[in-house]
């Protein structure tokens, strides 16, 4: 059989198991993207971009940043991240996954145990199998369970720094890390605590700072904040002590041997973090929608997450499918999550609630859900 062969049969086997992935064009109201915010196609954003290349931000980088490619906007926007979020400095990466892969690839050593939530971000798996260090996964929000995986490690004979890894909010469940708990098991381990902010920055913590915030200023803390989200561009920002920062300049391969990212892109981040900075009405807007979503969720008998991100159970490839595809054709973009981006048997809708829609369209498409699930018997 040749190559193109075998390829083609796996494309078919995925079709036939409804894991198939394609592209699809932008159509129907916003239920599936991470603007939260809606600033991504603003005027907000449009004014932030014109300014910038009025005053000269250039939209190509030109070289990566360790040759031609470090742009003064990289430098300024790092120094006020760093300031807006209340750690010791920030480097910009070229997008979330890159900044996952560079966290634990570089800073993780040999000799070191890095031990994660099981439902972490697929960037930062892979990220640890580049790292020499042994990675451990913990039951979703288990702290015992994670603190059990380190004393086994120590008892094992461990002798290098441990790290501990989560997502703030989590992507495709919507729920809150128990980071107070988390923080603890850090001091009282001497470990370091890896925080995946990419769904809350903007939204959540002091003024959308992030729910690690409080603890932003600790050495021992890194987070990571993406730029494509709720800020709207793209990007994405590492939090952490200088030398943490350095090491990933010098030991991060995605971050040496990659182009820069746009310099206008630096610009634009620069100019969302300090407008949200100082006007809270697109959170506090987002906020109410959330409240209203858990209005309408519990009337039609769905369980809501208290956060932006609502997932619908379905628990099988071609069923999400169908009511995706049912609910795309009457004009409302919500997408079927499938394996392996959740575990099997837990494939599910994903609502994401944005400010792009109309208060009407947000009803709309809950009473349009609801239908779908009856007429599926999964009411």
């Amino acid at each position: 059989m040749s190559l193109l062969a075998e390829h083609r049969g796996l494309l078919d086997s995925l079709a036939t198991r409804g894991r198939l992935r394609t592209l699809q064009p932008v159509a129907g109201v916003d239920f599936a993207s991470n603007d939260y915010l809606g600033i991504a196609g603003s005027d907000l954003l449009r004014g932030i971009a014109a300014e910038a290349l009025a005053r000269g931000a250039r939209p190509g980088a030109g070289a990566a940043r360790l040759l031609r490619g470090n742009d003064a906007e990289f430098a300024a926007l790092e120094r006020e991240a760093a300031a807006h979020f209340g750690s010791g400095a920030a480097l910009y990466m070229a997008n979330g996954y890159v900044a996952n892969l560079a966290i634990f690839s570089a800073l993780p050593q040999t000799r070191d145990l890095v031990v994660h939530d099981a439902l972490i971000h697929a960037s930062a798996i892979d990220g640890m199998r580049l790292s020499g260090a042994a990675a451990r996964a913990f039951a979703h929000n288990d702290v015992q369970a994670a603190a059990d995986l380190i004393a086994g490690w120590r008892a094992e004979g461990g002798r290098g720094h441990v790290w501990i890894a989560a997502e703030s909010l989590y992507s495709m469940e919507g729920d809150l890390a128990p980071l107070a708990d988390l923080c603890a098991l850090a001091v009282a381990t001497d470990a370091f605590l890896i925080v995946d902010e990419a769904h809350a920055t903007g939204i959540w913590g002091p003024e959308g700072r992030g729910l690690s915030a409080r603890w932003a200023a600790e050495e021992r803390l890194v987070s990571l904040h993406t730029c494509g989200k709720a800020l709207g561009v793209s990007g994405a920002l590492v939090c952490a002590a200088p030398a943490l920062c350095e090491v990933m300049v010098n030991r991060a391969r995605g971050f040496i041997y990659s182009t820069a990212p746009s310099p206008l892109n630096a610009a634009m981040v620069r100019g969302v973090l300090a407008h949200l900075a100082h006007d809270g009405s697109r959170r506090t807007a987002l906020l109410d929608r959330i409240a209203r979503a858990g209005e309408l969720a519990a009337r039609y008998g769905l369980a809501a997450s208290g956060t932006q991100i609502l997932p619908v159970p379905v628990g099988e490839d071609h069923l999400a499918l169908r009511i995706a595809g049912g609910l795309q054709a009457q004009g409302f973009d919500i997408r079927a999550i499938r394996a392996p981006t959740v575990p099997k048997g837990t494939e599910r809708l994903r609502l994401s609630l944005t400010l792009n829609p109309a208060d009407d369209e947000l009803a709309a498409a809950f009473a349009a859900l609801d239908l779908a699930l009856r007429a599926e018997g999964l009411r």
